[in-house]
C-alpha cells in the first residue's frame, strides 16, 4: 500500500514538473527587435495603411490600362418590328414589318498627348424588310457593312486624361508617404508600448525587492517585540509597512499584465499568449550634431513632400475651376465605305465612301460672376497650401531643436539618477543597521525604503526616456545616428510590400 501510494506522489510530482517545465517554454522573450519585427506583419494599423497604398496602386495601374486600346463587341441577334408609319413624302400610311441581325466591332485608342480618341468601328448586319403601301408590297433582303475610321478631339481646352493620370500618381505617392510615414509611427509605439512593459516589470521587481526588506524588517521587530526589546507599537508600524508592501506587490503584478495586453494588442499577437520583454537600457552616449540632423530632416521628411502633393493638387483644382463655363470646342473626323447587297460574297462590289467632318463650339456669355469667384476662392486655398508647407519647415526646424535638447537633458537626468540611486541605497543600508540596533523606528525605515524604490524607478524612467527621445530624433531627421546613415523614405514602403 505505502509502495503505491510513493509511486502516485512521484508520478503526480512529474506531471506537476513537467506542466511547469511546458509553461515556462510557452513564454515567449521579447526583445525590441522582435517586436518591431511582429507589428510589421501584424499590426492592425500597418494593415490598413497597407491596405489603402495597395487601393491608390490598383487605381492608378486601372488608369493606365484605360491608355492601351479597347476592344468591343456588341451584339443584337434578334430584332423583330411590325409598325404603321407615316410616309411625309405622299402623306400616306404604310405598314412596314422588318427584321434584322447586327453586330459592331470596335477598337477605341485613347491619345494621351491630345485628350483625342481614335476608333475603327465596324458595322455588320442583315435585314428583311418588307412594306405595304397604296396595295403595293415591297421587300428588301440585304446584308449590310459600314467600316469607318473616326476622330473625336477637344479644342480650346485641358487635358482631362492626362490631369486625371497625374493626379491618380500623386495620391499614390501620398500614399506611399502615408504608409513610410506609418511605419516610422509604428516604430515610436512598440517602442514606448515595450517601455512600457519593461517599465512595469522593473517596478514589479522592485515591489518584490522591497516586500522582501519589509518581511525582513518585520520579522527583526517581530523577534524583539517577542523578547521584549521594543514596544508592541514598532510591531504593529511593522505589520502596517508589510501589508502596503504586499499591497504595492498585487498592484504592480496587474500592472504589468494590462501592460502586456496593451502591447500584444498593438502587435496583433495572440492575446492569451504569454509573454515577457527582455531590453537593454544602458545608456551609451551618442554624438549627435544639430546641424546635420535639421539639414537632413529638410531635405528628407516626408511631410514637406505631402505639402508640395497639396500644392500641386491644388493647381490641378485650380485648371479644373478655370475649366467651368469655358470657350471650348469639338471636332469629330469620320471616314469609311459602306456596302449591301443581297450576297455576302458581294457586300462591297459597289461601296459608297462617307466622310464626316464636325466642329462644333461652346461659347459662354454671362454667369454674373460665379467663375471669378471660384477661381478666387481656389487662389485662396493654394495659398494656404503654400503657407502650411512654410509652417511645417518651421515646424521641423522647431521640433529636431527641442528633441536634441531633451537628449542633452536626459544624458544630466540620467547622470543624477544614478548618483541617486547610489545615496539612496547607502543611505537604506546605514538606516537598516540602525534599525537592527534599534536606533530607528519602523515609518522612518519604511520612509528610507520608498525613497530606495523611488531613485531605481527614477533612473530606469530617465535610461527610458533618453532612448525614447533618440528614436525621436531619428523620426524627426530621417536619420539614424546611432548607426550613423540615414533613413531612406522609399525602403520603408518598399520592405513592406515585399
Amino acid at each position: 500500500m505505502n509502495n503505491r501510494f510513493y509511486k502516485l506522489i512521484a508520478s503526480l510530482a512529474l506531471c506537476f514538473m513537467a506542466w511547469g517545465v511546458t509553461n515556462t517554454i510557452a513564454q515567449e522573450v521579447l526583445t525590441l527587435d522582435k517586436a518591431l519585427q511582429i507589428a510589421e506583419s501584424g499590426s492592425p494599423d500597418l494593415k490598413r495603411s497597407l491596405l489603402n497604398l495597395e487601393r491608390f496602386e490598383k487605381s492608378l495601374e486601372a488608369q493606365r490600362a484605360a491608355l492601351k486600346s479597347r476592344f468591343s463587341l456588341d451584339i443584337t441577334p434578334a430584332d423583330y418590328s411590325n409598325t404603321r408609319r407615316f410616309d411625309q413624302r405622299y402623306s400616306q400610311w404604310y405598314t412596314n414589318e422588318s427584321f434584322k441581325t447586327s453586330s459592331t466591332f470596335r477598337v477605341e485608342q485613347p491619345i494621351l498627348a491630345t485628350d483625342g480618341t481614335l476608333s475603327l468601328i465596324n458595322n455588320f448586319g442583315w435585314q428583311n424588310s418588307n412594306s405595304e403601301f397604296e396595295g403595293a408590297l415591297s421587300e428588301n433582303k440585304a446584308f449590310t457593312n459600314n467600316l469607318y475610321l473616326n476622330l473625336n478631339q477637344p479644342l480650346f481646352t485641358y487635358n482631362r486624361r492626362k490631369l486625371a493620370l497625374k493626379e491618380l500618381e500623386l495620391s499614390f505617392e501620398g500614399a506611399n508617404i502615408s504608409y513610410a510615414m506609418q511605419r516610422l509611427n509604428l516604430e515610436k509605439n512598440v517602442t514606448q508600448y515595450f517601455y512600457n512593459v519593461y517599465m512595469a516589470q522593473m517596478n514589479l521587481g522592485i515591489a518584490r525587492d522591497e516586500l522582501a526588506n519589509t518581511q525582513k524588517s518585520y520579522d527583526i521587530i517581530k523577534n524583539k517585540v517577542e523578547a521584549g526589546l521594543a514596544a508592541k507599537e514598532e510591531l504593529y508600524q511593522a505589520e502596517l509597512n508589510l501589508s502596503t508592501a504586499k499591497s504595492t506587490l498585487q498592484n504592480n503584478e496587474v500592472e504589468v499584465e494590462n501592460s502586456k495586453d496593451q502591447l500584444k494588442l498593438y502587435l496583433g499577437m495572440d492575446l492569451f499568449s504569454d509573454i515577457t520583454v527582455l531590453a537593454n537600457v544602458a545608456a551609451n552616449p551618442i554624438p549627435v550634431d544639430l546641424d546635420k540632423a535639421i539639414e537632413h530632416g529638410l531635405d528628407s521628411r516626408m511631410e514637406l513632400r505631402q505639402r508640395e502633393i497639396d500644392i500641386e493638387k491644388g493647381q490641378f483644382d485650380l485648371i479644373v475651376t478655370k475649366s467651368e463655363n469655358e470657350f471650348k470646342g469639338d471636332i469629330n473626323l469620320s471616314y469609311g465605305i459602306i456596302g449591301d447587297n443581297e450576297k455576302l460574297n458581294q457586300i462591297f462590289d459597289n461601296p459608297t465612301l462617307n466622310p464626316q467632318v464636325s466642329v462644333s463650339f461652346n461659347i459662354p456669355l454671362f454667369d454674373w460672376g460665379a467663375k471669378k469667384a471660384k477661381i478666387a476662392a481656389q487662389e485662396a486655398a493654394m495659398k494656404t497650401n503654400e503657407l502650411s508647407l512654410s509652417d511645417e519647415k518651421n515646424g521641423i526646424i522647431i521640433s529636431i531643436r527641442q528633441v536634441y535638447r531633451n537628449i542633452q537633458n536626459q544624458l544630466n537626468q540620467i547622470e543624477i539618477a544614478e548618483q541617486n540611486e547610489r545615496n539612496a541605497q547607502l543611505t537604506y543600508e546605514i538606516n537598516l543597521e540602525r534599525y537592527e540596533n534599534g536606533d530607528l523606528t519602523g515609518m522612518d525605515l519604511n520612509l528610507y525604503q520608498t525613497q530606495l524604490s523611488e531613485k531605481k524607478i527614477a533612473k530606469a524612467q530617465a535610461l527610458i526616456n533618453y532612448k525614447i527621445e533618440l528614436l525621436n530624433l531619428k523620426i524627426q531627421s530621417l536619420f539614424d545616428f546611432e548607426k550613423d546613415e540615414a533613413i531612406i523614405p522609399s525602403e520603408l514602403y518598399l520592405s513592406g510590400k515585399q
